[in-house]
């Protein structure tokens, strides 16, 4: 048709209803542009699985006496990291690094401590817009169907937080750091979405979490486009009731009484309990397996699953043979179980010993689905030569690999600030209370033995980059 001429009456007639249809849809939708992956490869769907306060000795395949056979048929099918860190050791900054591929300590809201649901303060910060998702690339650059499902603890007192304006087309959970498993509140507040609308639910946040993924796999049986679904489950970590008698939140583990059963052998209270919400957690990832399965998606669907940070040993989680838990930058706060599955891409049961760390999956899905980073700011690697060829990390100077962490102070919780960096061997730490530590992890991997006296170059050294990637992070 030559473009000068009038349009037909029958386009003229259609006008009215596509203008509706655009404004309805949203600028976004057609700025979408479908995305080719490298030459000889297919783009994968991409299920991210992150589950919460779960310890690397609370997997089945990492030594747990907690049995986790559909987690450990991951690692039965795909690799397993050995040597795996998270980008925090508390539930929000993990969250923006796993997410933005930046070092939590360049957020604007310097979001070094877990936001909490009840504070004024904390309603007001959150992930920016100028703070990238991998959700957002994906979407906007690769054309991809995007879904969170479970928790987000990224923002939660404004609209402009909520995960549909970072990325998410849709999103299926609960925004504060943690919620009663029964009703779905923050004690008594109101804490689950559907988009950024509250709707009352009731059940066990677990089975929903994992029953709204399933929902979502199905949609995408006949989808022409890929998709990224961000599966987050809420548990292990405690539930947060309410208390009549004093009138505010009570920190409790949920487990359903039918799973205390299947885990009877764990002599002590709370870690059976802890035990037991595992087991439902693991259940439900069985039952996402599973749907991947039946719809025809396993074979071309990249599967990650990894926590948050270690676990509490207070309710419940086991980070043995590594020192100390969450909320400590010790290799017992930070170093996290981290498997991947992708059937025909990646070797099945093979192990990976290099160091890496959640920050580097922004890279990685971008360099394997083909879709372009141009223009942000990554402090990770892209781990896909890793992931697709055994013989090679295609890592930039694996030997001397950089990963630096700091936690923020927390009066409410009573926390003070950390700081650690990890640099080939060679770790330092930053204590509030037991001041400082030099570690080398190739000879003492649970840092039992502080070198820091006998070894007074290398601990400045480390000491001094350390402060120099404080300061230049957080300008």
């Amino acid at each position: 048709m030559d473009c000068t001429s009038p349009a037909p009456a029958s386009l003229r007639r259609c006008l009215p209803l596509l203008l509706t249809l655009a404004v309805f849809l949203g600028p976004g939708f057609f700025a979408r542009p479908l995305t080719a992956a490298p030459e000889g490869q297919d783009r994968p769907n991409i299920l991210l699985i992150f589950t919460d306060d779960q310890g690397i000795n609370d997997v089945g395949c990492y030594g747990s006496e907690i049995p986790t056979p559909n987690i450990d048929r991951l690692a039965a099918e795909g690799l397993n990291f050995e040597n795996f860190y998270s980008a925090s050791a508390i539930c929000t900054p993990s969250r923006f690094g796993l997410l933005t591929g930046m070092n939590p300590s360049r957020s604007r809201d310097h979001l070094l401590g877990a936001l909490m649901f009840m504070s004024d303060e904390d309603k007001q910060r959150g992930i920016h817009p100028e703070e990238t998702t991998i959700a957002e690339v994906l979407r906007d650059r690769g054309g991809y169907h995007t879904a969170l499902t479970g928790k987000w603890h990224l923002g939660h007192g404004e609209s402009s937080f909520l995960p549909t304006h970072h990325g998410f087309d849709r999103f299926r959970g609960h925004t504060g750091g943690c919620i009663d498993f029964f009703t779905m509140t923050y004690g008594i507040l109101p804490d689950w979405y559907h988009n950024t609308t509250h709707i009352s639910e009731n059940g066990y946040a677990t089975d929903l979490i994992t029953d709204e993924a399933v929902a979502f796999l199905k949609d995408q049986r006949e989808a022409e486009n890929p998709f990224f679904l961000y599966l987050a489950y809420n548990a292990p970590h405690f539930g947060k009731g309410w208390s009549p008698g004093e009138q505010k939140p009570v920190n409790l583990m949920q487990p359903k009484a039918e799973e205390m059963k299947r885990v009877a052998g764990i002599s002590d209270k709370i870690r059976r309990e802890y035990a037991a919400m595992v087991v439902s957690l693991d259940d439900g990832i069985g039952e996402v397996l599973t749907a991947l399965d039946h719809l025809g998606l396993t074979d071309n669907t990249l599967v990650i699953f990894l926590t948050d940070h270690g676990g509490d040993p207070v309710y419940g989680g086991n980070n043995e043979p590594y020192r100390a838990g969450k909320a400590t930058l010790f290799d017992g706060g930070l170093r996290v179980p981290c498997l991947m599955r992708w059937p025909g891409k990646i070797s099945a049961g093979r192990t990976v010993e290099s160091p890496a760390w959640s920050i580097d999956l922004f890279p990685t899905f971008c360099a394997l689905t083909g879709t372009d980073a141009a223009g942000l700011t990554l402090d990770g690697q892209d781990l896909s030569q890793v992931l697709l060829h055994p013989a090679g990390t295609g890592l930039t100077d694996e030997t001397g690999r950089e990963f630096f962490w700091q936690l923020g102070k927390h009066e409410e919780l009573g926390r003070r600030p950390w700081e650690a960096l990890r640099q080939g061997r060679w770790k330092y730490v930053s204590t509030p209370n037991d001041g400082e530590f030099l570690f080398d992890l190739e000879t003492d991997p649970y840092e039992k033995e502080n070198l820091a006296e006998g070894n007074e170059a290398k601990f400045q050294e480390l000491k001094q980059q350390a402060a120099a990637l404080g300061t230049e992070y957080s300008r």
